[in-house]
């Protein structure tokens, strides 16, 4: 009963396999992305990569950390 099912999977990965080690031709990622936006840079070495200060990272959400309280007013409604 699952003789099918098990030897379509097993060619399905030997055919992904075969896919990624270029068997039939490059991927379409193999070369460079959109390459054309970086002919048209106009000073890309003025560009600088510094660290974010303490006032910056304020507002930044720590992963694992306890969620923000929300600063939503809240009020009994009339009755």
């Amino acid at each position: 009963m699952l003789r099918w099912p098990i030897a379509i999977l097993l060619l399905a990965n030997i055919l992904a396999f075969v896919a990624v080690r270029g068997v039939f031709g490059p991927a379409p990622t193999a070369g460079g992305r959109e390459p054309n936006h970086l002919n048209r840079e106009i000073h890309p070495d003025w560009l600088k990569v510094r660290p974010v200060t303490a006032a910056e990272a304020a507002d930044q959400p720590v992963v694992g950390g306890p969620a923000p309280a929300a600063p939503i007013a809240a009020s009994a409604l009339p009755q």
